[in-house]
């Protein structure tokens, strides 16, 4: 398992979960209503030129560009290769 900044680019995974930093973390709150949740399949579909800021992130048909502290809260479980 890792967290989606550590994902290599185009790698299919699943959600293990979202890691709040404290008791009212609102960014991990916010990204559960977007639909980062356990056992959602997500990829990395590109990463910034700078540092590799920001990810975007595709679930389902949906993208998100989020920043690497955001990205760094959801842990995933890499999909076996074919």
């Amino acid at each position: 398992m890792c967290t989606l900044i550590e994902l290599p680019g185009d790698t299919s995974a699943t959600i293990r979960e979202v890691v709040a930093h404290g008791a009212n973390d609102t960014i991990a709150v916010r990204l559960g209503e977007l639909g980062f949740v356990q056992g959602e399949p997500v990829r990395v579909v590109a990463k910034g030129p700078i540092g590799g800021d920001p990810l975007l992130v595709q679930i389902g048909y949906t993208r998100f560009a989020l920043r690497r502290a955001e990205a760094a809260r959801v842990v995933v479980e890499a999909d076996a290769a074919p």
